[in-house]
């Protein structure tokens, strides 16, 4: 082989490992977000939950509310009597 051609093949080599680099660098950056979308995921599930128990957290005050207001109701006219 001549000069040329060895040149050739090591600049070649060296453009390669660069390529293999910025190839391991996105891989790793794909790693990243499957591992963050699979925590949303997740999340995601929680904050359903969240919002069904909020739900009956909600509707529970308003029935306790409501039966306050009724006892008040209820001393008040005894009270009144």
């Amino acid at each position: 082989m001549n000069d040329e051609a060895v040149e050739a093949i090591n600049h070649f080599s060296v453009l390669m490992e660069q390529q293999n680099s910025k190839i391991n660098g996105v891989l790793e950056v794909v790693g990243d977000i499957q591992q963050k979308v699979a925590r949303l995921d997740g999340i995601e599930r929680d904050v359903t939950e969240l919002k069904q128990g909020m739900k009956v957290v909600r509707a529970a005050t308003t029935d306790t509310s409501h039966q306050v207001h009724d006892l008040e109701w209820r001393v008040s006219r005894l009270e009144a009597t």
